[in-house]
Order: structure tokens, then C-alpha cells, then sequence
């Protein structure tokens, strides 16, 4: 039967406008695709509008009618993040990128060759993701094949979206925690990725499977030649295939790149090299191009140093960054220019980066681009007035970055990412009232009682100046991404399936 929303809205439109409804009625069909929208409805008008739609008399039909301070909008796309790091979430902030990996992370992540410990620490790292409102992740396991089919199951049986990944890694890596060869990191890469294609079906033929599989180098420091030159010619052979890898995080990584894998040793493209992949051999990005693994659907994590010449053939592979920004603070990794990937036209993402970043929810991430970006503009000589180098983010751009600029990213632009009909409805339900239960964010119901904004009298006009109702629904939104957490989450829904949030009940 189908569900009616009647309430706030809030969906994305581009990088600089979002669209916020006080009242739109949105209708879910059984398939968990949105039929249609309505942008404007008011009370009175409520009974009309359903029977316009054949629904007045329909007992089917089920209305969840949102309260005051509560809002609709997407879902957040978490482009980058490790699960098995979950467990280590505020350990380690001393070291910076390879320290942290050799003194915090390889230990945690060999623990994973423990069915029982891995079944255990997805369970909860799955729940506490989707709890805080991340609809689609892309998940980094461990080098573990099992571990990491018992992660995909997981995710599956929750019903999120998501892209999972088994590491590939067979060197620069402690004897503990390395695959033994190449063949034996592609042989189970292979199996994870017949394993995870072969879960049941969980949404309309023309919308792409829950969970899907994505080739996960580490990155190229992990990776023998032999080994990336092998995961290219199966992301040759299948080209829906996704790739997920680490790119120019930290500076002591990306000099070491360079010194592993000399312009000179790579191998020639064997397709036609043009200008702008010339000038990039020899270059972090190069390395990924060279062995065939920087196309339109690989997601290169962090790019925090990029050289000019790597954003001109991302750009070109058409390839997409997840902005890591908290991880980048935490690991003293230094402030990626968004911006300027931005006005190259580069499809950007936020990512968590779970345990480089210490919180699982993107609204941390959206916090820290903002940060990061201001940062930028305040370092920069000088201060132009058009485009986003060197300009602080504004709220329209970090609402897309978090929703469907990582859609974008991910290759799932036409199905999810907004509000629309014909998208499926991977949705949250936000609440700022007091009754969240979040001590940061001052309740829309306040408004009301202190008589704030758009409903208050000639006194409650604030600097004498009335709000519209839009405005304080533009306002709810600001608080949420700034202050919000968890609490301000009360359902979670995934292809119109409600999968969390403070009210889901398992």
C-alpha cells in the first residue's frame, strides 16, 4: 500500500540551492520508489489533494503526519569508511597517517581473521552507522575474505545500502597482517565479489542492488605491481564494477608512492595517452591511471595534497573524491582545497574515514568541511567573489556534499540523493524539537512557546523582523548540521524500508 508524508521538506537541487517545503506531501509506492511530491499543501487543502490522487477513500492508505520541528530530507552518503576500525574510534589522535596505520589500525583489523570477533563488531558497527542516518555507505573490510562476506551479509540483512570491499594489501604491511601473493588477494576478491552479487534481490529491477561489490586497493603503497596490474585488467573486464582507494592523504605518503613506483617502471596505458595523463605520470593519480584503475566510478579518499596536474586527470577519468575532512584534522593530515576541486567540476563526497575520523556520523563530517573550508579562505592570499576556492561553504553546498554529491561519487545519482519522484525514497525523518532529547540544539517547539519566528507576535519578531515559514525551516536545517546528532534522527528509511533511528524498534 502506499505511504504518505505530509510535513517539512528539505532535498538538495544543486550545488548552491536546496529546495525546503513547510508542507509537502510525499507518497511512497510499495516498490520503496517515490511516486510523487507535492510541494505546497495546507491543511485545508489536504483532503483535496488526496482525493485528486485517488487516495481520499483508499483505507490502505498510510499517513505519517511530521510534528512541528520535524523535517523530511535524503539520506547521508558516507563515500569512505573502514568498519573494522570501528572498535578503535578515539585511540591513537598522537600519530599521523603511516604511524597511525602500523601502531593502531593493523592490529585492531588482524583481529578480523576471528569469525566471532567480526560478526560482533558489524553488528554494531552497521547499526550505529545507520543509526546516525548514513543510508549509504561505502565500507572498507579487512584483507579477510570470510570477515568480510560476514560484513556484507550484515549490511544486506539491515537493509542498508552500501558498496564492500575486501583490502587488497600484500606488502608494505607487518608479517602478521599481509596477503601472501597477488593471486591469492585476486582469487579472494573474486569470491567476495560472486558472494556479494549472489544476496537476494532487495529493490525494483530498475534500481541498482542494495549492496553491492567495489574493488578496494588500500592504496598503492599496500599493492605489489603485479597486484595492481591484475585488479586493472578486472576492473577492465567489468566495467559496473566500483573502485574505492586511498589518495594523497598525508605528505609522507605521497612521497613514498612516488619513490615506490617511478614514472620510469609504470606500465604504458594501453589506451591511447592523451596530454593530460601525460602530464600526471609519475604523479600519485598517475600510479591509479596507469594500472586502470582511475574511471568514473573509482572514489579516491581524502586528496589532500593533490598536485594541479592529478586534478586535471580526475577530472577527466571523471572519477570522484570523498572529503574527508575530521580524519584530515585528526591525523594532522592538513585542509583538502573542496573548493577547487569544486570549480573544476570534480564530483565530490563527504566520508567519515572511521577511526582517522572519530565519529561514525556524517553530520561530524559536514561540521568539519565547513571548518576546513574557512580555514582555506582565511589561508589564502587572495579573496575571489566568484566559484568556491577559498571561500567558506555554504549550507546548500554542504548539504550536497553530504547527500547527493555523494551520490554522485558513488554512480548512484538516479536513484538516490534527493526527494524526488522516480528516486527511491532513502529518506530521514529529522526532529529539532526539545523532545530529542539533545541538549545542543534549541528546540523548533521553543519557537512556538517564546513565541520565535514566523508564528510569534509583534514582540517575538526577532530585531522586529518576522521569519517566513520556509526561513524557519531553512533554520531547523542549519541547527541540525551543526548541532545535531543521533537524537535528531527518528527514522531511517532505505528503499521506503524503515531500517533505524530512535524509533526503529528491531
Amino acid at each position: 500500500m502506499p505511504r504518505l508524508f505530509y510535513g517539512a521538506l528539505i532535498t538538495p537541487s544543486s550545488l548552491t540551492e536546496y529546495f525546503a517545503s513547510p508542507r509537502a506531501l510525499l507518497c511512497v509506492l510499495d516498490t520503496g520508489m517515490i511516486a510523487w511530491v507535492v510541494d505546497d499543501v495546507p491543511p485545508s487543502e489536504l483532503q483535496n489533494e488526496l482525493a485528486r490522487h485517488g487516495l481520499l477513500d483508499d483505507p490502505n492508505v498510510d499517513i505519517v503526519e511530521l510534528k512541528t520541528g520535524e523535517f523530511l530530507m535524503p539520506g547521508f552518503v558516507d563515500t569512505h569508511t573502514h568498519a573494522p576500525q570501528v572498535p578503535n574510534l578515539g585511540s591513537g589522535q598522537q600519530h599521523e597517517l603511516l604511524d597511525w596505520l602500523s601502531e593502531v589500525t593493523f592490529p585492531m583489523e588482524a583481529r578480523f581473521s576471528d569469525l566471532s570477533f567480526a560478526r560482533t563488531a558489524y553488528e554494531t558497527a552497521v547499526r550505529r552507522i545507520i543509526d546516525c542516518g548514513t543510508t549509504t555507505c561505502c565500507y572498507y573490510g579487512t584483507l579477510h575474505l570470510e570477515a568480510t562476506k560476514v560484513l556484507a551479509d550484515i549490511v544486506h540483512s539491515h537493509g542498508q545500502r552500501a558498496f564492500v570491499g575486501k583490502c587488497n594489501m600484500n606488502r608494505e604491511c607487518p608479517d602478521y597482517y599481509i596477503e601472501p601473493s597477488a593471486e591469492d588477494s585476486l582469487s579472494a576478491t573474486r569470491s567476495l565479489i560472486s558472494h556479494i552479487r549472489s544476496l537476494p534481490p532487495s529493490c525494483p529491477p530498475n534500481v541498482p542492488p542494495l549492496v553491492q561489490p567495489i574493488l578496494t586497493p588500500r592504496f598503492a603503497i599496500s599493492c605489489t605491481p603485479d597486484l595492481l596490474s591484475s585488479l586493472g585488467e578486472l576492473a577492465r573486464s567489468d566495467p559496473n564494477l566500483a573502485i574505492q582507494t586511498h589518495i594523497s592523504e598525508n605528505p609522507s605518503e605521497v612521497a613514498y608512492t612516488k619513490t615506490l613506483f617511478p614514472k620510469e617502471t609504470l606500465p604504458p596505458p594501453p589506451y591511447a595517452a592523451s596530454a593530460v595523463s601525460q602530464k600526471a605520470r609519475g604523479t600519485y593519480a598517475g600510479v591509479y591511471d596507469a594500472y586502470e584503475l582511475l574511471r568514473h566510478n573509482t572514489i579516491l579518499a581524502h586528496g589532500v595534497h593533490l598536485e594541479e596536474a592529478e586534478m586535471e586527470l580526475i577530472k577527466a577519468r571523471k572519477a570522484g573524491v570523498s572529503h574527508c575532512p575530521t580524519s584530515n584534522f585528526n591525523l594532522s593530515s592538513g585542509c583538502a582545497k573542496i573548493g577547487e576541486l569544486l570549480d573544476k567540476e570534480i564530483k565530490v563526497g563527504l566520508g567519515t574515514d572511521v577511526s582517522g575520523g572519530f565519529a561514525p556520523s556524517i553530520l561530524r563530517a559536514v561540521q568539519d568541511a565547513s571548518i576546513c573550508s574557512k580555514v582555506v579562505a582565511m589561508s589564502a592570499p587572495d579573496k575571489p567573489t566568484r566559484g568556491f576556492a577559498n571561500r567558506q561553504l555554504p549550507i546548500a553546498t554542504l548539504l550536497y556534499l553530504a547527500t547527493l554529491g555523494g551520490a554522485h561519487v558513488c554512480g548512484l545519482e538516479r536513484a538516490i540523493g534527493k526527494l524526488s519522484p522516480e528516486y527511491a525514497f532513502d529518506a530521514l525523518v529529522v526532529s529539532v524539537r526539545t523532545d530529542a532529547g539533545n541538549p545542543a540544539v534549541w528546540g523548533a517547539d521553543l519557537d512556538a512557546k517564546v513565541h520565535v519566528g514566523a508564528s510569534g507576535g509583534e514582540f517575538g519578531r526577532e530585531g522586529g523582523r518576522g521569519k517566513t515559514e520556509t526561513e524557519e525551516l531553512e533554520g531547523m536545517l542549519e541547527r541540525f548540521l551543526f548541532c545535531g546528532d543521533d537524537r535528531n534522527i527518528r527514522r531511517v528509511y532505505v528503499q521506503g524500508r524503515l531500517v533505524g533511528g530512535k524509533e526503529y524498534k528491531m
